[in-house]
């Protein structure tokens, strides 16, 4: 009688748990075609659905890439998926029936094609330069952020996940704890996942402050002009900056490392106009937003920033600019005023 419930038990549980995994297969290769277009010389960009807490993606790769299409002035088509490239990666392009994936392929690929080059300022030693934090990012720093998102912050990642339905809350749950498994495993592969919890940290402090040092009081990476890395760079600290809501990174970027929380607020300023945030919401007061609120970023399914911006030219086709878009004549960013005009609000408010 005990082995006989205990089989329908199993049944009934073994049953539940494959009908949540087809219901979530079913919702992550749905292709959202709500505007149907002429993919002739479109830039289709599959990526990750939009998270519930307003930032665009909780990928950094998905960001950074998304980031750059807009940094270069690149229309493109947004398909938001979930379904892998042939080589199971995420993000991934489509143009004109040729499929790239990998971040750093694919602005290859588009630089070849459409002459794109946000590099173009840069000298070879420069260059050198960006793609060694480049690949400090992206290949230490990020699983430093996986770590804190997936594995040490996994339930409020989970609240973030923009997952409707009946099974909705079992299908987080599912998606956010595979996720979690995925990522230690990749991290004890990579040799990361083999050091403690404080010792991830320890070298995700080391990283954010090198990065804090380069930039110093610069406008981006390289200097006054947006280049590559950024896109980059952007990617992931936009993860510590508005993801980990009281965790160390959120703390270091808010607080001691300010430089950098300037940095993402006058990118996302810059080419993010869509995507609204609190100005408290650059310091650390060691209290969590919450995470339920509603996202005031759309999901938008095509996006050009010259027809959002009809008032400023490219600064791709239009080299004989003599200073930055978001710059006065001097060469001093307008951002950095506003943005020293807030800090200075907000330490009165705070005194």
């Amino acid at each position: 009688m005990t082995d006989s419930w205990w089989r329908k038990t199993l049944c009934l549980a073994g049953g539940a748990l494959l009908a949540a995994a087809a219901y979530l297969l079913h919702e992550l290769l749905v292709v959202r075609k709500e505007q149907e277009l002429d993919s002739k010389d479109a830039i289709i960009l599959h990526q990750f659905t939009r998270p519930k807490n307003g930032i665009p993606s909780l990928s950094p790769f998905c960001l950074k890439m998304e980031t750059y299409l807009r940094m270069a002035d690149l229309p493109y088509q947004n398909y938001f998926d979930g379904k892998l490239s042939p080589q199971g990666k995420m993000p991934w392009i489509e143009y004109n029936q040729e499929q790239v994936c990998g971040s750093e392929f694919i602005i290859d690929f588009l630089e070849e094609k459409l002459g794109v080059n946000l590099n173009s300022s840069l000298s070879p030693e420069e260059r050198a330069v960006s793609r060694t934090i480049t690949k400090m990012v992206e290949e230490h720093f990020y699983w430093t952020i996986a770590y804190c998102q997936w594995v040490d912050n996994v339930e409020e990642t989970k609240s973030m996940l923009a997952v409707s339905g009946p099974l909705s809350e079992l299908l987080k749950w599912i998606l956010s704890h595979v996720t979690g498994s995925l990522v230690k495993r990749e991290m004890y592969g990579h040799g990361i996942g083999r050091f403690s919890k404080d010792e991830v940290y320890a070298l995700m402090e080391k990283d954010m402050r090198t990065l804090a040092t380069l930039l110093g009081d610069k406008k981006y990476i390289m200097g006054p002009k947006v280049s590559t890395v950024d896109a980059a760079v952007f990617g992931h600290l936009a993860q510590a900056m508005w993801t980990l809501p009281g965790t160390r990174p959120e703390q270091l970027i808010k607080g001691e490392l300010i430089n950098l929380a300037m940095y993402c607020e006058r990118i996302r300023r810059k080419f993010w106009p869509e995507w609204f945030v609190d100005v408290d919401d650059l310091y650390y007061d060691g209290k969590s937003e919450e995470p339920n609120s509603p996202s005031q970023l759309p999901d938008l399914g095509l996006y050009s920033r010259s027809d959002s911006f009809p008032e400023e030219p490219s600064t791709l086709s239009h080299s004989a600019t003599t200073h930055s878009l978001d710059s006065d004549p001097t060469g001093r960013s307008i951002f950095d005023s506003d943005m020293e005009a807030e800090y200075s609000e907000m330490e009165q408010l705070k005194g």
